[in-house]
C-alpha cells in the first residue's frame, strides 16, 4: 500500500475514534440524569404512598359524619321546642326561691340584747296570766301564741318602713322576723326559755279503773319507788358526798337506789345521803354555778335539815339577774329517811 493510503487510514480512524468517544461521553450523561429522575419520580410516589395511607388510617379512627335529611332536622327542632315549653319554670324559680330561704335560715341571728330582754319579759308576763301551776301544754301554747302574735306584728313593721309608733327599726324589725320564725329554737334558749317536753308513754295499762297517774310517770326510766319521794321541778341543797358532775345514772329511780346505797355503805363519821338531785332533761339544767350540767347527773347530798333551793318556777328577781335561768326548775329531787 501507498503511503499515502495509509495515511488516509490513519486518518479516517481518529476521526471514527473521536466520534465514539463522544458518543461515549454523552450517553454517561444521559444516563445519569435518566436514574436522577427515575429516583426522584419513585420518591416522589413513595411519599404519595405514604401521605396516602396515613390519611386513610386516620380518618378510619376519626368520627363518622352523619348526616340528616331536611326532616330530620324539622323532627329534632321540634323536639327540642316542645321540651323547651314543656319546662317547669315556675317549679323551678320556686325550688331556687326556698334553697335561697333555706340557706338564709342557716345563719344564726343575733338579735341585740334589748331586742331579747323585751322579748323575755313580753314571754313572763304572758305565762303569768296562766295563774298558779299551769301544766306544761298550757305553758307551751302560751309561749307559741305569743310567738305568732309577735311575729305577725313584727312583719307588719317591716313592710312599712317608717312606723311612727314603733319602738324597733327596720332592721331590728327584719332580724326578729328571721328569729322568731326560723331560730326559735335557738332564740329561746339565749333568752332562757326552757319548757320540759312532755314524755308520752304507751304502756299496756293494767291498773284498776279510776286510779290516777302518778307524777313519776313523766319521768324516763322505770318508776321511782314512794320511799323516794320525788318531787318534779325542785332543788334541794345540801353538802354533796357524790359529785353530780362525773356521777350519771339512767334514771331519777337508780339516782334515789344510789342514795339509799351510799347511805347504807357509808364509813362511820362519813355524811350519810338524805338527799338525792337528779336531771331528767336532754337539754341539761341550769344551776346557779359555774358548771355545765348535762342529762342524768345525779347529786347526792346530805343536809341535817333539807332545804329547798328553787321550787317549780324560778323567781323574776332571780331570772333578771341570770338571764340564762329557764322559767321552770328543770330538776327532780327527793328526800329520804333511813
Amino acid at each position: 500500500m501507498a503511503r499515502g493510503e495509509w495515511g488516509n487510514q490513519g486518518r479516517e480512524r481518529k476521526l471514527w475514534g473521536g466520534v465514539g468517544a463522544g458518543f461515549c461521553n454523552c450517553s454517561y450523561k444521559r444516563t445519569t440524569l435518566i436514574l436522577c429522575l427515575i429516583n426522584i419520580v419513585v420518591a416522589l410516589y413513595v411519599l404519595h404512598s405514604l401521605y396516602a395511607s396515613l390519611y386513610i388510617y386516620s380518618d378510619t379512627y376519626s368520627s363518622p359524619v352523619v348526616k340528616y335529611t331536611p326532616d330530620q332536622i324539622r323532627n329534632m327542632e321540634e323536639s327540642i321546642r316542645i321540651r323547651k315549653e314543656a319546662e317547669p319554670v315556675e317549679l323551678v324559680k320556686l325550688v331556687k326561691k326556698l334553697e335561697k330561704e333555706l340557706s338564709s335560715e342557716v345563719m344564726v341571728v343575733e338579735l341585740p340584747k334589748h331586742l331579747k330582754q323585751s322579748i323575755s319579759n313580753d314571754i313572763i308576763h304572758r305565762l303569768k296570766t296562766l295563774g298558779a301551776n299551769p301544766n306544761i301544754t298550757e305553758q307551751r301554747e302560751v309561749v307559741e301564741s305569743w310567738r305568732l302574735e309577735k311575729l305577725n306584728e313584727t312583719k307588719k313593721l317591716t313592710y312599712e318602713r317608717s312606723a311612727p309608733n314603733s319602738t324597733i327599726s327596720h332592721e331590728e324589725a327584719e332580724m326578729l322576723v328571721r328569729a322568731l320564725e326560723s331560730n326559735w329554737a335557738v332564740l329561746s334558749e339565749e333568752i332562757g326559755l326552757w319548757i320540759p317536753p312532755e314524755i308520752i308513754i304507751k304502756e299496756h295499762d293494767d291498773k284498776p279503773d279510776g286510779e290516777e297517774e302518778s307524777e313519776e310517770d313523766i319521768l324516763p326510766g322505770r318508776p321511782v319507788p314512794l320511799e323516794c319521794h320525788a318531787e318534779l321541778h325542785t332543788d334541794y341543797g345540801g353538802a354533796a358526798v357524790r359529785w353530780g358532775l362525773t356521777f350519771h345514772k339512767e334514771s331519777a329511780a337508780d339516782c334515789c337506789q344510789a342514795c339509799f346505797d351510799q347511805a347504807k355503805h357509808a364509813r362511820p363519821g362519813e355524811k350519810k345521803c338524805n338527799i338525792w338531785v337528779y336531771c331528767p332533761s336532754e337539754m341539761g339544767c341550769h344551776s346557779p354555778d359555774i358548771y355545765q350540767h348535762k342529762n342524768q347527773e345525779c347529786w347526792l347530798k346530805y343536809a341535817e335539815k333539807p332545804k329547798l333551793n328553787f321550787k317549780d318556777k324560778y323567781p323574776d328577781s332571780y331570772r333578771n339577774s341570770h338571764l340564762t335561768a329557764p322559767l321552770i326548775v328543770p330538776w327532780v329531787s327527793g328526800v329520804i329517811t333511813a
